[in-house]
C-alpha cells in the first residue's frame, strides 16, 4: 500500500512539473496486455461484396435480336405473307384429296374402256364407261382448280417431286381435255353402229397416256424417293 501511495504521488508530482499534453498522453495509454484485446485482426475485416474485383453482375440478360444485326422491321411477323402462305397451303391440301378422290373413277374408266369398244359390246358397257369418264372429268379439274387458284408466294421456288409434278401437268393436263372429246367422238360413231375410225379411234391412247401421267404426278407427291 506505501509503494502505490508512493507511486501515485509520483505520478502527481510530475504532471505538476511537466507539460499537461504529456501528462494526458501518460494517463490516456492503456496496459500493454490490454491493447490486443480492442483491436481487430486485418484478416477478420470483412470487404463489402459489391467492392470486390470482377464481382459478377447480378443484372445481366441475354443478348437480344437487336444486339445480333437484327433490325425492329425483321423480327415482326409479315401478317399478309403469313395469310397467303396459310391460304396457299388449305388450297393445296384440298387440291391433293381431290386429286386422289380423282384417280379412283379414272382408275375405273380406264378398266372399264376394255367393255366399251369392239363391235360386239353394249350400250350399258358404253354408258359405264362415259358415266365413269365423266365423274373422273368433274373431279380432276376440280382438282386443277385449286392448284391452279392457290396464291403464289413471291420469292419462293420450286425443287424436287414438286417440279416433276408439275411437269406431268402438261401432259395429263392437254390430255384430260382432249380424251373426252374423242370419246365423245368414238361414242357417237359406237352408236351409229360404225367403227370408230379417224381421230376418234386415238381416244384409247391418249386416254392411257393421260392416266399413267397422272398416276406418276400422284406418285411424285405420295411416295417419297
Amino acid at each position: 500500500m506505501k509503494r502505490k501511495s508512493l507511486s501515485t504521488l509520483a505520478a502527481a508530482l510530475s504532471c505538476f512539473f511537466l507539460p499537461s499534453a504529456l501528462c494526458s498522453a501518460q494517463s490516456s495509454d492503456t496496459p500493454p496486455g490490454n491493447s490486443s484485446q480492442n483491436q481487430t485482426p486485418p484478416a477478420q475485416q470483412q470487404t463489402p461484396a459489391a467492392q470486390l474485383p470482377n464481382a459478377p453482375s447480378s443484372s445481366k440478360s441475354e443478348p437480344s435480336l437487336e444486339d445480333l444485326g437484327f433490325s425492329a422491321s425483321q423480327t415482326q411477323a409479315d401478317a399478309q405473307r403469313q395469310a397467303l402462305l396459310d391460304k396457299r397451303t388449305h388450297m393445296l391440301k384440298v387440291h391433293q384429296r381431290l386429286g386422289l378422290i380423282a384417280a379412283i373413277p379414272i382408275t375405273a374408266t380406264v378398266i372399264a374402256s376394255f367393255g366399251a369398244g369392239g363391235k360386239d359390246t353394249s350400250s350399258a358397257s358404253r354408258d359405264l364407261h362415259a358415266a365413269l369418264g365423266g365423274v373422273a372429268g368433274d373431279l380432276y379439274f376440280a382438282s386443277a382448280y385449286y392448284a391452279i387458284r392457290a396464291p403464289r408466294i413471291p420469292g419462293t421456288t420450286t425443287r424436287g417431286p414438286i417440279r416433276f409434278h408439275k411437269a406431268m401437268a402438261w401432259i395429263h393436263g392437254p390430255g384430260m381435255i382432249a380424251t373426252p372429246i374423242l370419246g365423245i367422238m368414238a361414242f357417237d360413231q359406237k352408236s351409229k353402229g360404225e367403227k370408230v375410225h379417224g381421230i376418234a379411234s386415238a381416244h384409247g391412247p391418249v386416254a392411257i397416256v393421260t392416266a399413267g401421267a397422272f398416276g406418276a404426278a400422284l406418285l411424285s407427291v405420295s411416295v417419297k424417293f
